[in-house]
């Protein structure tokens, strides 16, 4: 080392300072070498009055040697200074090192050591204890001489003895510096140093254990800011500079947090992050820390490992992890921790977060209540809504900003028709331009219909386990109705279109205490176009479409059914799908008068029902034969109601007309009007019909014809169980049966 300057020097200030936190590591291992170095003189004036000290395999010459050469090159090495030499000496640099560190400190050079001391409150025995831990790790060298002080060539870290003897200068400093070494002293309590012991000697005394540097405060001193490798797996170190920005942020939201932090900032603040998937849970967390100067380390709570009975825990490393980056934690996943069987583990965690003195965010989606553990800190439950359809569309234009998208895009109904969060919208975006380089080159364009099957991918998928998905396949010209009944039914995909102006400009949303859903009853005979209208109306709003199993969701169990029903809203508030509730008066049927326990169930059941109903924002479409069988109650609640007619002989020739697909050979013979006239069954019925006679002309001569119309009319009327009467084939009905060989 570079022969130091006169503390009273002060020409040059630029050598008065640490050039590097390394230099300033190697200066202060000076002094360590120094009380080495008193200790080996000492415990040669042992070996020379006591014969147990001879024959050791380390020799004096190579001591000598080992003093001449240490890491720190100091000034005094290859002499033999007395104890009082050596004691003026290690003042002269304990006060010069003292100097050189204030004045790097004040013009903004990093020590790292110093921001240590900081950071864990250590004291000055402390440091000098870590110091010596610090040199085995610094130059093996150190590992010969702890052995020859300890007269035992197979110990080689220090132990506690040996470290008060190097720090302790008399027996009554000794006995007080061993509280330095309790699991609540800072060392232990922050895992700085690790207490380990010799395998030959279980159980040893507090003296006779070894001490170790934790590797990650090693890596630190010596200017690595790599992640500990033992939370490597769960966390990742943000740059809050990058993630803060965006619409995502609430500004008020965000300035009161950061008041809240820097107010109290001697105190832990826990702020609790409640909302779903890609609401801005990280982008608020990120935020804050970047106005108030910190790093963010987000870790996830779900890859939380079951922690050993011995050394630190996995949140303990991640705690002390956050602190030497200067970082708030963000974990992520918090829910996994609020499980019934994860209490003990959520137990361990709330303690590891009242002992870090600075902000944590919990991201996740469900309520949490604390207990009184967290009475001493300062703790925020924050809810983020969804957003607004301005802020849903901003997201759009900030996505898809950069992109080629065609003109004929409505990003205004695309943001209608897809209630998203800010993150759902990014996703969505990103997918539509993989979507779109799938069928073009690198700069492909945008449209719609790669943003519609994007963002019905991003819908949430997990109500595929309570219902089932239904591809819309028909359009507004395959339904035949009254006129003003298709008019009603345009109605309700007006209502979606236009639900954020009316709601959200015009104020109506204000009025509105509940849910700002659509609830809309198809009632009407069994095949007059209930199902075919739902999948009409999501095909025209671009959602997606469940049909309810309803034998998987009523349950004869008491409670199952009503857990059935909320896993079905609350995967519907966030799936932007239509749910189809069919021969829904099963399940909304009117309540009854309470005769025993079941009827007080079941009414309870009906009651939840209007509670989900009223608070859900989403496209609720229930369908009923029989509408008289409807709760009154629900039909108030409604706001939309469509009966389906039982079509009459002119809606029933069109749909006989629109029945068969172009490519269907047909005898140009077929009597439409007569089938219209004769046969008084539904649209569904129609349908079957056509289809089954298709089937007997692939088998017959490749030519739909009457007699295949017939023969496939009696085995529908048959399946529905009504009887073929002579009279039904008046005027030309029987030679069509007849010549289907089906008469009589």
């Amino acid at each position: 080392m570079e022969t130091q300057p006169d503390a009273t020097d002060n020409t040059d200030v630029t050598a008065s300072v640490f050039a590097s936190s390394l230099q300033h590591l190697l200066a202060e291992l000076e002094r360590i070498d120094l009380l080495i170095a008193a200790e080996v003189a000492r415990a040669r004036r042992l070996h020379m009055d006591d014969e147990q000290f001879r024959g050791l395999y380390i020799s004096e010459t190579e001591v000598d040697l080992l003093l001449r050469q240490p890491a720190g090159q100091p000034r005094w090495a290859g002499t033999a200074p007395a104890p009082l030499e050596h004691q003026s000496t290690l003042d002269e640099l304990r006060r010069r090192n003292a100097q050189r560190r204030e004045q790097s400190v004040h013009r903004g050079i990093e020590l790292r050591l110093e921001r240590l001391e900081q950071i864990f409150g250590l004291d000055a025995f402390e440091i000098d204890a870590l110091l010596v831990c610090l040199a085995v790790e610094m130059d093996l060298r150190y590992e010969k001489l702890y052995a020859y002080l300890q007269d035992d060539v197979t110990k080689k870290r220090p132990s506690v003895g040996l470290v008060l003897n190097l720090l302790a200068p008399t027996i009554e400093a000794g006995f007080d510096a061993r509280r330095y070494f309790s699991a609540e002293a800072a060392l232990f309590r922050h895992h700085l140093l690790t207490l380990f012991d010799d395998p030959a000697q279980p159980h040893p005394p507090l003296l006779a254990r070894s001490l170790g540097v934790d590797p990650r405060i090693v890596r630190y001193l010596l200017n690595s800011d790599a992640l500990d490798e033992r939370i490597r797996s769960l966390s990742t170190l943000i740059d809050p500079d990058e993630a803060s920005t965006g619409p995502c942020v609430d500004e008020a939201t965000r300035r009161r947090l950061v008041r809240l932090v820097q107010s109290t900032a001697a105190r832990p603040v826990i702020v609790h992050l409640r909302g779903p998937y890609g609401v801005g849970r990280h982008r608020v967390a990120a935020a804050v820390c970047h106005d108030v100067g910190l790093r963010l380390l987000s870790a996830d709570a779900a890859q939380l490992p079951h922690d050993t009975e011995s050394g630190p825990t996995v949140v303990e490393l991640v705690q002390r992890e956050a602190r030497l980056q200067g970082a708030a934690v963000l974990w992520k996943n918090f829910d996994t921790l609020l499980a019934e069987d994860r209490k003990p583990r959520l137990a361990s965690f709330v303690d590891a977060l009242k002992a870090r003195p600075t902000v944590t965010f919990l991201a996740g989606e469900a309520r949490w209540e604390p207990n009184e553990a967290l009475r001493a800190t300062c703790l925020v439950n924050l809810e983020l809504g969804r957003p607004s359809w301005t802020e849903r569309r901003a997201f759009w234009s900030a996505a898809l900003d950069g992109h080629d998208v065609d003109a004929d895009v409505d990003l205004g109904a695309l943001t209608t028709t897809f209630r998203f969060t800010g993150g759902q919208i990014h996703d969505a975006a990103a997918m539509a331009v993989t979507l779109a380089r799938l069928r073009g080159s690198e700069r492909a364009r945008l449209g719609a219909a790669d943003l519609y099957e994007a963002c019905r991918f991003q819908s949430n998928q997990r109500l595929s386990a309570l219902a089932r998905k239904i591809v819309p396949r028909y359009q507004w010209n395959d339904i035949i109705l009254p006129g003003d009944r298709v008019e009603r039914l345009r109605e309700i995909c007006n209502h979606m279109k236009y639900r954020e102006r009316v709601h959200g400009e015009w104020g109506f949303d204000r009025k509105l205490s509940l849910g700002k859903g659509l609830s809309v009853l198809f009632s009407g005979p069994s095949g007059t176009g209930k199902t075919m209208a739902a999948e009409i109306i999501a095909s025209t709003l671009g959602l997606e479409l469940y049909k309810i199993d309803l034998s998987v969701v009523v349950s004869k169990y008491i409670g199952d059914t009503e857990k059935n029903l909320s896993r079905i809203f609350t995967e519907a508030e966030t799936s932007n799908a239509i749910l189809f509730f069919d021969e829904a008066d099963a399940l909304f049927g009117k309540r009854s008068g309470v005769k025993d326990s079941h009827d007080r169930y079941a009414n309870i059941e009906i009651g939840y029902l209007l509670q989900r109903m009223e608070e859900y924002d989403g496209v609720v479409i229930l369908a009923t034969n029989l509408r008289k069988n409807m709760d009154e109650a629900f039909v108030r609640r409604l706001q939309f109601t469509v009966e389906f007619p039982f079509p009459d002989e002119k809606d029933r020739r069109r749909i006989w007309k629109g029945v068969w697909p172009d490519d269907t050979p047909r005898d140009p013979a077929l009597d439409i009007d007569f089938m219209a006239r004769r046969f008084e069954i539904a649209g569904g019925s129609i349908r079957n019909i056509a289809l089954a006679a298709a089937f007997l002309a692939a088998d017959d001569g490749n030519v739909v014809t009457m007699s295949h119309l017939m023969h496939a009319t009696k085995r529908e009327f048959q399946k529905m169980g009504k009887v073929v009467t002579e009279g039904q084939f008046r005027d030309g009905g029987e030679r069509f049966l007849e010549a289907s060989g089906d008469l009589g």
